[in-house]
């Protein structure tokens, strides 16, 4: 691999100073980065895949408050990127954002193993009690900090690690980009190693050896990531804080209101505020006539607006067009966020219900060994990456030989439909399994089924290919039609679907359980025992849900699609597949 030469000349001294003597970025830089990526994943993983284990094992919470706690908790995890992403754009960096938000994960992982090791801190063992010991106050004020530690961790971790890993190349140049999508395809390597070695052998030790064990791996994962990052500090290019789009789109929202009911509608002859770039900006955006009413903030009603060098005497009531155009663009593409949202509900349902499942069917395999219920987790990444090596090996290439002058690819509103329908089809399967598995225990009188939990995988798989087609084309919409000063928004912005989806999961669980429980009947969900239960009806809510979703965006939403953005705006694509493609396998676990 060669070294990329970047000094601190280039990132804001004079370029006539005298290089350092020692070289900083480039793949010197980066393996550092890389390292630090791969213990961190293998730790967050670990916890994620089998969370709500922990939570129905050792604190006994039944299956709704388990699936509650979860939901809220990745939500979190999802919307803290929005705040970890000002921070760092704003005021201390990504570096020292990434530092720490490290330690910040590392001690809430290492509360969690305190919480596994002291018996004081979790409630009686469950002996085959109607009714299980619960948790006190102060045990579950314990818990909740340590996954309030790592809700802070990933408010940083996720929006900053991978631009923090591009930041060390000269991505103007073309060997720039050739030693970024390199780094890209290191970067996903070690992401799907450290996947593996986390759902097999580290849940593998969490559920059938130890949860001290199990839980100390990626304790010591993540302080052995802290001490690989700061390994490498005198090599990192560290880029100063330039401020943040989320600043500039508070902005236009203040000066739109308080311009609000002025003739800022009449745009036809008013002057507006459009200043050429400044610094590194290299791409503008030109005055739409969507949305005229946002326009009214980069309209100068009043020439004392302008101080004497042409610069708006009040950023809260005067903004530049190209402010303006970024909450535009924001505004615009809201419909078709909101249909990625209801995908992603579906895809929730197997990292905790899903789970549920699997410890109520037979999971051995011989006389001896028991396949943990978070294994099933195999199941989405391996069907989402089938279908990858299918469409680009085999999909694409026809299509190109068929249709010579096109692409081959499928369209943004193909992928979304696509992705609608699995979701549909995943809640469908998942619904159809549940009432087999259901009636097999009842009929047997046994808590666990005799069916084997192999049955599950085909809705583990639809769920994988929810990713495959609605969560990457979201990703890619949010990249390619936005500007690139708004890059790291967009990450931030894909996060807080995550985070919508795992919200609303969490408020439809209640609202099903209270409305199915009306007049005396039976709840859908609640207790410990899915047998008890009609788990298969709510999978059908969702499913009818998600067919409202498909009218929705078929009569509704797709029209605000632009698959001729990456035309239009070509310097978006300069490094969008790469970055997508770095982002892609972040998006089934929020990590």
């Amino acid at each position: 691999m060669e070294h990329a030469t970047h000094s601190s000349s280039e990132v804001g001294l004079d370029s006539q100073s005298p290089p350092p003597k020692t070289p900083v970025g480039g793949w010197r830089a980066v393996r550092y980065i890389l390292g630090n990526e791969t213990f961190e994943k293998m730790a967050s993983m670990s916890l994620v895949a089998n969370l709500v284990m922990y939570l129905h094992t050792k604190y006994n919470l039944d299956n709704v408050v388990s699936a509650n706690v979860f939901n809220i908790w990745s939500g979190s995890c999802n919307i803290a990127p929005l705040f970890g992403a000002f921070v760092a754009d704003t005021y201390i960096g990504k570096f020292y954002t990434l530092l720490f938000s490290s330690i910040a994960s590392l001690l809430g992982m290492g509360t969690l193993t305190l919480t596994a090791g002291l018996h004081e801190l979790t409630p009686s063992a469950c002996k085959g009690q109607t009714e299980c010991p619960q948790p006190n106050a102060w045990q579950l004020a314990v818990l909740y900090s340590g996954l309030g530690l790592l809700v802070v961790g990933s408010g940083g971790l996720r929006p900053c690690n991978i631009a923090f890993g591009a930041d060390q190349f000269d991505t103007k140049t073309e060997k720039g980009r050739a030693q970024l999508d390199s780094f890209c395809n290191w970067w996903y390597l070690l992401f799907t190693v450290a996947l593996l070695i986390a759902l097999t052998g580290v849940v593998y030790i969490q559920t059938s050896v130890s949860w001290i064990l199990g839980f100390s791996i990626p304790t010591a994962c993540f302080g052995l990531s802290i001490i690989i990052f700061l390994l490498g500090t005198k090599l990192y290019i560290r880029i100063k804080p330039q401020g943040s789009v989320f600043t500039d789109i508070i902005k236009v929202v203040v000066a739109t209101c308080r311009k609000y009911g002025s003739n800022a509608g009449q745009t036809s002859g008013k002057l507006f505020y459009d200043p050429p770039p400044i610094g590194s900006e290299s791409q503008t955006a030109a005055r739409t006539d969507r949305l005229k009413f946002i326009d009214k903030a980069a309209m100068i009603m009043d020439p004392s607006e302008l101080d004497s060098r042409g610069k708006p005497t009040n950023g809260w009531r005067l903004c530049s067009v190209q402010q303006v155009e970024q909450l535009k663009s924001v505004v615009w593409i809201l419909p078709v966020w909101i249909t990625g949202i209801f995908c992603f509900i579906g895809m929730n349902q197997m990292n905790s219900f899903g789970i549920f499942q699997a410890i109520q069917m037979n999971k051995a395999i011989g006389p001896k060994f028991q396949i943990p219920p978070a294994w099933m987790g195999l199941a989405p990444m391996i069907a989402l990456s089938i279908w990858i090596i299918i469409y680009e090996s085999l999909y694409i290439p026809q299509m190109q030989k068929r249709n010579k002058n096109e692409s081959g690819r499928l369209t943004m509103e193909q992928r979304f439909k696509i992705g609608i329908v699995m979701s549909v089809l995943c809640m469908v399967v998942a619904g159809l399994t549940e009432m087999k598995r259901r009636n097999s225990a009842l009929k047997h009188g046994t808590f666990e089924s005799p069916i084997t939990v192999a049955l599950l995988v085909p809705q583990f798989a639809l769920s994988g290919l929810i990713e495959a087609f609605a969560a990457i084309a979201l990703m890619e919409l949010l990249t390619v039609q936005w500007p690139q000063s708004m890059r790291t928004f967009a990450g931030a912005v894909f996060f807080l679907s995550l985070s919508m989806a795992s919200y609303l999961t969490s408020l439809l669980i209640t609202i099903v359980k209270k409305v199915s429980g009306l007049n005396g009947n039976s709840s859908w969900l609640g207790g410990n025992d899915l047998n008890k239960n009609r788990l298969d009806y709510y999978y059908y809510t969702i499913a009818g849900l998600g067919v409202v979703n498909f009218v929705y965006f078929h009569f509704y939403a797709r029209h605000y699609l632009s698959d001729a953005a990456a035309v239009e705006n070509p310097e978006n694509q300069v490094n969008s597949d790469t970055e997508r493609g770095c982002r892609s396998r972040d998006t089934e676990k929020g990590l």
